[in-house]
């Protein structure tokens, strides 16, 4: 599959269109509201301003919707129990920011040093994880804002404000706890039911490989819910025991999909009794359905036939079990590893991670910049210019050169609604209806992209600081003019002064996935009672990458079938999180984003790769005779000889490779599938 420069440009009217990086920030996603969350958003920004007002003091209204504001940014986890996690944690972390901020307030460049040096914790902290990334942005927001706004004394009041409403944003999220305990993680185990009985409607045609990573998407989702609240002792949550047995039962089924699909294009589409099963599991699950279940199943004829039927019977026998055994529970997908060997980990990652330490540099090296300015040129109330490099430099927001722009563009719109409430609304009683509705436009919003969530959030900001220092419409034009500060400040010193920004090397983590497939495919096919290696990315995780305790020097038989699956899942984990990063490199500019689409066939060529290796295993073992050792090693070789290539080269050449071996074997498909990659041909972008 051959990527190709597009053509020259044609004259007219096209050269006004905008470019492709820009114009897919700006279309909405198709996301549906979060209806709870938009209810939520509303009563727990607009409430606190009421109390402040029927009090005499609105200024402390204002800081406890501040408050509720991170809450509200942060409620992004479908469980409860990570929502405790994702609201309370980076509260903390924002009382502390903003009483670091509070006490540099008015200092000069002792402030400047300060917000510096938070900048780069907090740069180092985001890389740990989704709350450590919200946590690591609410430090140094907070800190930015509590040095450049005046906060009400003594120093404890306004970190105390501001965690109120963070707590009351929790608490308005707990109320369904009691009656939908654990709804979420069960729809989410449904859910992933379900895109597996989508996935056997697709096999054998041309849209297996997109629904295949709609289940690695569901798959991790479920993962990160039902891993995320499991005791170390099974017996004291029996609802979670029979939630992660019905989760691990799946896997089989998700590993019989890849020979199922071969065996449909080249016999037909898999019998609907199947997906219509699966879909059946899917419903028992999420109304705990319990009894003994009736399948009306075709007679297996074919090894990956035999495989579907199994795992379909075995999956079927433990979705409606009432009361799984506690300490016989399908574990080799791996355990959550214990909290002192995770700190020990997390904390090895971020001090150790040149990665960690490049983002926050560059994190400190911008809000640097911004704060010297402002420190430098007397312009009041500027800590809009900091705050404006914070969002834009978020790591996991997507580029920095497209945000800069696209949070620009969406500055403005906010500014437009802003600027309407300050010159028209009279402040008092009417702030409270008007900033109920523009609350419930953030949670709405966010979910349709980056710009809007950017237009949506910038007016509540503006009403809550004319609250403290009672600017009015003055505060419209400044809060344009520092934007477009703090954007220039995020493309200068935190993009293209870094050439991995605009020049990254694209091939790295694609070909660390490479190698480790082909480590997998060596654990795939070795010899039973063979230690089995360990050392790579797949091989070392037990379950999900950083919640399990690895298992080294793994024999076969049973133990080698769950380093077999742990190695699967977080292959496809891994190459989930590639595919996000090339999403993402697609939305820069050239010419980082026109290298990304023309190495983009890469990626799902590596996917397919897995899926050939998975299917050739599940044909052993239901019957198919085993491949020669020495074609394994050839495959293996020819896998690492690619990874090597992908290293060494910025371009991609086409490669004719000789992987001899019998046509009619179940390594046949892998093989054609390795020479597939490496002929994927790419222009001379270098």
């Amino acid at each position: 599959m051959a990527t190709h420069p597009a053509g020259p440009a044609r004259q007219g009217p096209s050269r006004l269109v905008p470019p492709a990086w820009l114009t897919a920030g700006l279309r909405p996603a198709s996301a549906p509201i979060p209806w709870a969350a938009v209810a939520r958003a509303s009563v727990a920004l607009s409430a606190p301003l009421a109390v402040g007002l029927a009090a005499g003091q609105p200024a402390y209204g204002a800081l406890v919707s501040m408050g509720a504001l991170s809450g509200v940014i942060g409620d992004t986890a479908d469980s409860y129990r990570m929502r405790i996690f994702n609201i309370a944690v980076p509260q903390l972390f924002g009382a502390l920011g903003v009483t670091l901020g509070t006490l540099v307030f008015g200092h000069g460049w002792a402030a400047v040093a300060a917000l510096t040096l938070v900048a780069l914790v907090s740069g180092m902290i985001s890389s740990i994880g989704a709350v450590a990334s919200v946590s690591g942005l609410l430090l140094l927001l907070n800190a930015v804002v509590g040095a450049g706004l005046p906060m009400p004394g003594p120093w404890w009041k306004a970190p105390l404000l501001l965690t109120l409403g963070g707590l009351l944003v929790l608490a308005l999220t707990l109320l369904g706890w009691p009656l939908r305990r654990a709804a979420p993680e069960r729809t989410a185990v449904a859910a992933a039911y379900r895109a597996v009985a989508a996935l056997y409607e697709a096999a054998g045609s041309d849209t297996y490989d997109a629904q295949r990573q709609a289940v690695t998407a569901s798959l991790n989702q479920s993962y990160d819910l039902v891993l995320a609240r499991r005791a170390r002792e099974h017996g004291r949550a029996p609802t979670q025991v029979r939630l992660l047995a019905q989760l691990n039962v799946l896997i089989p089924l998700v590993e019989a999909a890849p020979a199922a699909h071969l065996r449909a294009r080249r016999h037909g589409p898999v019998h609907p009794s199947v997906p219509a099963a699966v879909r059946d599991l899917a419903t028992a699950v999420e109304e705990g359905r319990t009894g003994s279940p009736r399948l009306e199943l075709p007679e297996p004829e074919r090894p990956s036939e035999k495989a579907v039927d199994h795992a379909l019977r075995h999956a079927a026998d433990v979705v409606h079990e009432a009361d799984p055994d506690p300490y016989n529970v399908d574990d080799r997908l791996g355990r959550p590893a214990a909290l002192r060997v995770r700190v020990r980990r997390t904390a090895r990652a971020v001090l150790f991670s040149g990665a960690s330490w490049r983002y926050g540099l560059r994190l400190a090296l911008c809000i640097g910049l911004a704060q010297a300015l402002v420190s430098l040129i007397p312009v009041p109330r500027s800590y809009w210019v900091a705050l404006t490099v914070t969002f834009v430099m978020k790591p996991d927001f997507g580029s920095v050169f497209s945000r800069a722009v696209l949070r620009a563009l969406g500055t403005a719109l906010g500014l437009v609604l802003a600027a309407l409430v300050l010159s028209e609304v009279p402040r008092g009683w009417w702030d409270i209806p008007v900033m109920m509705l523009l609350a419930a436009l953030i949670p709405a919003f966010s979910a349709k992209g980056y710009v809007f969530q950017t237009a949506a959030i910038t007016p509540v900001i503006l009403l809550l600081s004319d609250l403290l220092n009672h600017q009015g419409f003055g505060l419209v034009l400044p809060r344009l003019y520092d934007s477009l500060i703090g954007c220039a400040i995020a493309l200068v010193a935190g993009y293209l002064l870094w050439p991995e920004s605009w020049h990254a090397r694209i091939g790295d983590r694609l070909a660390d996935a490479v190698a480790d497939t082909a480590a997998y495919v060596t654990l795939a096919f070795a010899a039973p009672g063979a230690p089995g290696r360990t050392g790579t990315t797949a091989e070392s995780g037990a379950g999900e990458p950083g919640t399990a305790e690895p298992r080294t020097g793994a024999t076969a038989t049973d133990g080698d079938r769950g380093a077999r699956l742990r190695a699967r899942r977080a292959l496809y984990r891994d190459l989930s999180t590639v595919r996000s990063e090339f999403q993402r490199a697609l939305t820069e500019p050239p010419p980082t984003g026109t290298r990304a689409s023309a190495w983009w066939p890469l990626v799902v060529a590596v996917e397919r790769i897995v899926d050939a290796t998975t299917a050739a295993r599940i044909r052993v073992d239901h019957g198919a005779p085993p491949p020669d050792p020495a074609e394994v090693a050839a495959v293996e070789r020819e896998l690492r000889e690619f990874a090597e290539g992908l290293r060494s080269s910025e371009t991609l050449v086409e490669v004719r490779s000789d992987l001899p071996g019998d046509e009619n074997g179940v390594l046949a498909p892998l093989r054609h599938e390795v020479r597939a990659a490496r002929a994927i041909a790419g222009p001379d972008l270098g």
